[in-house]
């Protein structure tokens, strides 16, 4: 079992982008992705307080998160994150399915 759970939201194509991207972020949003494994990759938003909060303990970025989207688990570690140079908040996140 993971000790971080995340809830995410799925994101229609229609909302992927950079502009959507700066839109999500104003709303306090991350836009993230998780691939790997068989399954296709799936775009998703995470609340930005959530994550912060998540993102303060150093086992974030080495034991296996479980994302929530919806009534769907994903098992996945965190990848890649990018940051916003001034402020270091968090501006979008890749994760890589266990």
């Amino acid at each position: 079992m993971a000790n971080f759970t995340l809830n995410a939201q799925a994101r229609a194509e229609d909302l992927q982008g950079k502009g959507s991207s700066r839109r999500l972020r104003l709303q306090a949003q991350v836009p993230a992705i998780i691939y790997g494994g068989d399954a296709e990759p799936v775009t998703i938003t995470l609340e930005l307080r959530e994550l912060v909060k998540a993102l303060e303990s150093n086992a974030f970025f080495e034991e296996v998160i479980e994302i929530k989207i919806g009534d769907k688990v994903e098992n996945v570690k965190i990848q890649a994150m990018q940051r916003h140079p001034a402020k270091n908040t968090p501006m979008h996140a890749d994760f890589k399915r266990a």
